[in-house]
């Protein structure tokens, strides 16, 4: 009974607490009510202004908004001196932690759509790699579904950026791969990493990734991020900050997906524009490229000269698809021509070109002559 007394006191003088605040509120509203009024609303702003601001658990502040996807840019170093740089960015250190599953929510027309989309940026972005390659790449995807500074279903992650000229976040939706047609061997195995990704299969090395690059290649955006994975050919990055932290990756999937059959379609029907950097002949060269188009672009800020080229893919597909008939065989042409377009040396039935010359010329008379003429 002792100890029940004892831990009412403290509650009996939060209660008288209340109520003298309950009291001196009613006074300065009869006597200031403008005042009060102005406090009470500068109150709210402060503390919605407060809530506001995200804490992550490490203690980096989140900005309101999420920071926009970078675009693909790569520097103008060759291959080799890029393998040099990339290995000698050091990975970050502290904790890689590992993604959670992924949890599908839609309809089985959804998971089809999402299957068909991820199937396709596992097979072109990582086809020529083991499985642990084509995995990570499923895994960046599926990181990315639930970033907010990503779209919220599987076909708008992996198409993002296909439709404009320049943007594309991963680079088989606009170079050209879609064209290439799988093969089955390789896509019944692309598949099947999707499905298992989108089932809650985790490739933990990667960690919360949502950028990744080749080896031979520097984006410019990779001195920007942290990286925290080398799997394959490839490596992997997140945000520095907040943004790249756990917490963050909360957003909800839209259960539901565009249709990827038509955002392959879209993509394929862009004009994209791949900027070029290399010697001043290369414009030139361009120009024998069949569905390509060299383009003058403005210097850029660092003062480097850029050519870029506009691939017309449809235009390039249907040069590819024309059918070239053999000209000897389209038109009705005599025998020697056929010899002079075919080869160089005569057969056995030539007959000389031209009239057969006669074994003496016919007598020419003076009424002959000029009746000819």
């Amino acid at each position: 009974m002792t100890q029940a007394h004892a831990l009412t006191r403290p509650l009996d003088g939060m209660r008288r607490f209340a109520a003298r605040a309950q009291e001196r509120g009613a006074a300065l509203w009869h006597t200031y009510p403008r005042e009060t009024l102005g406090a009470g609303l500068f109150g709210l702003v402060a503390l919605s202004a407060i809530l506001s601001t995200t804490v992550t658990p490490s203690g980096g502040r989140v900005e309101a908004a999420p920071p926009a996807p970078p675009p693909l840019i790569m520097k103008p170093i060759a291959p080799e001196q890029a393998l040099k740089v990339n290995a000698e960015i050091p990975l970050t250190s502290g904790p890689n932690p590992v993604a959670s599953p992924f949890a599908l929510s839609g309809n089985a027309a959804a998971r089809t759509q999402a299957l068909n989309c991820l199937a396709s940026a596992v097979y072109y972005e990582a086809g020529n790699q083991d499985e642990d390659g084509e995995r990570a790449v499923a895994q960046v995807v599926l990181n990315r579904v639930r970033h907010p500074a990503f779209p919220s279903s599987v076909c708008g992650v992996v198409y993002e950026g296909s439709t404009r000229a320049t943007g594309c976040q991963f680079t088989f939706t606009c170079d050209g791969s879609l064209n290439r047609q799988p093969d089955a061997d390789g896509w019944r195995r692309a598949t099947r990493i999707a499905e298992e990704a989108l089932s809650g299969a985790v490739y933990a090395p990667v960690g919360w990734a949502t950028h990744y690059h080749a080896d031979y290649v520097v984006p410019y955006w990779a001195s920007t991020m942290a990286k925290n994975a080398v799997v394959g050919a490839h490596l992997f990055y997140r945000w520095n900050g907040g943004w790249g932290q756990p917490a963050v990756f909360s957003k909800v999937y839209a259960g539901r997906e565009p249709n990827a059959a038509a955002l392959r379609v879209a993509a394929l029907s862009v004009p994209h524009v791949t900027p070029i950097y290399g010697q001043s002949g290369v414009a030139q060269a361009i120009k024998d490229i069949p569905g390509a188009e060299a383009l003058k672009l403005a210097p850029s800020l660092r003062g480097d000269k850029r050519v870029a080229v506009r691939f017309n893919l449809i235009a390039r597909k249907a040069s590819d698809e024309v059918k070239h008939e053999d000209y000897t065989k389209k038109f009705e042409v005599s025998d020697n021509l056929k010899w002079s377009l075919s080869s160089d040396s005569a057969a056995e039935n030539q007959q000389p070109l031209g009239r057969t010359a006669s074994a003496s010329p016919p007598p020419t008379t003076a009424a002959g002559a000029s009746g000819q003429r």
